[in-house]
């Protein structure tokens, strides 16, 4: 309960007078905003404020629950002030529900001490502004809370406002005797039109993996959003907030990190930097195509193709949607199939570093509403906590040993591989979530693999399931004397001398921040278009297969024609080119051949395993264009004319 008495001013006043200096322009678009019974924010830099005010700002930061109240109430004043001048203005008015928003971003709030992982909060943590960061597992409905309530005493007419309390979720207790001296009555009445509600919504916010020491579990935190900030975060974004604490944390301001992240600004010479690597490689792309793929988990020696895949994947394709509204997913799937020590999880691992938003979990460790949602109940009433596939939304869901998931929780990423959403229907909660997430997979095949037989068969996976894979790699680890003379020195030599490399000044071009940018920015930019070469090639190359498939009958399904259209697409734009040409379709039909057990086209592919980096690779494509073009020129309306080496 508090008494109605007029504040300190002094705080108030300063911080008015630090908003009209600096922050003018913000109060100008509030005082000309249309609606009066909106919460607005005020973004204010606390490194601004320690200049300006250190005082101020020392109050704000070790007595929040205080001060910040006051210094939203100087945002009006602020208004009051500059009022005139827009007085005559349409729909200005002094906005009465405006509050700070504190961004400590580049101040010394930056500190270990402010600024500690959620597992490391203590009670010397209490009560001050604190800075915490984490991924969002959780978040709840947005509801409608009385901010305050205005009783009226019945025998002296004194009026009192009584708050919420945090501990009992923010519902108004109704006093049980009169503020004032002389009185002691418990008879009040509520004065009905002097109520301020706020939205509410809660969420929970778990530490990041990255920053855990050996052997801990990561901690999550409740976090209370009110007014301006609720629906700003949603399961899987990671979150920067800064919070007035309290037995749970209450925000003060919030910031999507991973919307940064994806939101990657790549510096114009950057940028001229990757035209400039392919003016360099223009006679010889295939070449400069290498150079980046040799970026790519770079520990491994050889293993062209997989790499080829990685890179495919991850750039993947323009989704593509039709008059009525049905969408044809842009993104593409990877599964590698392969003997133990074949450096699968490697490459999981190293997908993950690459993308911006990425979740990795293990088949034997995830259920199917692990890798969905879950419906946890909490406080008396249900709600959805997002699983694996919900987090990586926009990003990469990597699964190893793919193969030790049970068969119904394998079930469940059938909807979220094509159709990109979940559907859930859970104790009284029906919804459908998006789950744009590219899925790599990682499996061991069942028991010795056996060429003669079926994918499906060695993998012990359904045919459905093995058909959304756009490319499927089976990595065997067959008995290659030179191979393993190859390999054994590339391992020995690294262990040695670990600063000795052959492609010095490539390796420096092609780290991987650099191979981060240069995918994020093929990404946006270009929107490749197929040309009629390409067309012909994919469409004579499906036909073919269709054919032909005897044993592979899951695979050579439409999704095979939509997969090489997917990875030409992706092929051109790791190309920097925004057009698909025939190079593009017969490196798509390579990789989709390298992944088929038995090959309608080119039986000299060969173990993906064994797959090394050419010395020449533009005239090793030559050869192997003809060798393709040759074959698909069985179909008769494929015309003769195509029939060319480079």
């Amino acid at each position: 309960m508090v008494k109605v008495t007029e504040n300190d001013g002094e705080p108030g006043k300063e911080m008015a007078g630090f908003l009209i200096k600096y922050h003018l322009s913000q109060l100008r678009s509030v005082i000309l905003a249309s609606d009066p019974r909106l919460h607005y924010p005020l973004h204010v830099d606390f490194a601004k404020l320690m200049d300006d005010n250190p005082q101020l700002a020392h109050h704000i930061f070790s007595q929040p629950t205080e001060y910040l109240p006051l210094i939203d109430e100087s945002a009006i004043w602020a208004q009051k002030v500059i009022f005139e001048d827009f007085k005559k203005m349409e729909n200005a008015s002094v906005k009465t529900h405006v509050h700070i928003r504190i961004n400590v971003c580049g101040s010394p709030l930056e500190c270990p001490e402010t600024f500690p992982s959620i597992g490391r909060v203590r009670v010397k943590h209490r009560g001050i502004l604190l800075t915490l960061k984490g991924t969002v597992i959780r978040s709840g409905a947005i509801k409608m809370i009385e901010g305050e309530k205005i009783y009226e005493c019945r025998v002296c007419k004194l009026r009192f406002k009584v708050h919420p309390e945090v501990e009992t979720r923010f519902t108004i207790t109704r006093p049980s005797f009169c503020p004032s001296q002389n009185c002691e009555s418990m008879r009040f009445q509520v004065v009905e039109d002097k109520q301020i509600c706020h939205d509410y919504q809660e969420i929970k916010i778990q530490e990041s993996t990255q920053v855990l020491g050996v052997g801990a579990i990561p901690r999550s935190v409740p976090v209370i959003l009110k007014d301006d900030l609720v629906d700003m975060v949603k399961a899987g974004d990671m979150k920067d907030v800064r919070c007035d604490l309290d037995p749970v944390l209450i925000a003060n301001y919030v910031r999507r990190m991973n919307e940064l992240k994806s939101d990657i600004h790549i510096a114009d010479d950057v940028i001229m930097k990757f035209k400039q690597f392919w003016s360099d490689f223009k006679d010889t792309p295939l070449k400069g195509r290498n150079a980046i793929l040799r970026g790519i988990c770079p520990q491994i020696f050889g293993l062209f193709t997989v790499k080829l895949a990685v890179a495919l994947t991850l750039i993947g394709g323009v989704q593509h949607v039709d008059a009525s509204g049905t969408k044809v997913r842009g993104e593409s799937h990877l599964l590698l199939v392969g003997d133990p020590g074949t450096g699968k999880s490697q490459f999981l691992k190293f997908a993950a570093k690459l993308s911006n938003r990425s979740v990795i979990t293990t088949g034997l460790g995830s259920t199917s509403a692990g890798l969905t949602v879950t419906a946890v109940k909490d406080g008396g009433e249900w709600m959805l906590e997002a699983g694996a596939l919900v987090l990586a939304d926009g990003g990469l869901c990597c699964i190893d040993e793919f193969d030790s998931m049970r068969e119904h929780d394998r079930a469940t990423i059938h909807e979220a591989m094509e159709q990109q959403t979940i559907s859930v229907a859970k104790a009284g909660l029906v919804t459908t979530l998006s789950s744009k997430a590219i899925v790599f997979g990682a499996t061991n095949p069942k028991g010795q693999y056996d060429p003669d037989q079926s994918l499906s068969v060695n993998t012990a996976l359904s045919g459905p399931l093995l058909s959304r894979f756009d490319i499927v790699l089976v990595l065997l680890d067959t008995k290659n004397p030179q191979w393993d003379a190859v390999v054994s020195s590339h391992i020995l030599s690294e262990t040695e001398q670990p600063k000795i490399n052959h492609d010095e000044n490539l390796s420096d071009i092609w780290s991987l921040t650099m191979i981060r940018r240069y995918i994020h920015f093929v990404k946006g930019y270009f929107r490749p278009i197929l040309t009629k070469e390409a067309e012909k090639v994919i469409s004579s190359y499906y036909q073919l297969q269709r054919r032909s498939a005897t044993q592979n009958a899951a695979r050579t399904t439409i999704r095979m024609l939509e997969s090489l259209i997917r990875l030409a697409q992706a092929h051109a734009r790791l190309m920097f080119r925004n057009e698909v040409t025939q190079l593009d379709a017969i490196t798509a039909i390579l990789c989709i051949e390298s992944s088929m057990t038995t090959s309608a086209i080119v039986d000299s592919v060969g173990n993906a395993l064994h797959s090394n980096f050419m010395d020449n690779p533009d005239q090793e494509y030559a050869k192997q264009e003809r060798l393709i073009l040759e074959k698909l020129s069985c179909i008769d309306d494929f015309p003769e004319t195509n029939i060319v080496g480079e």
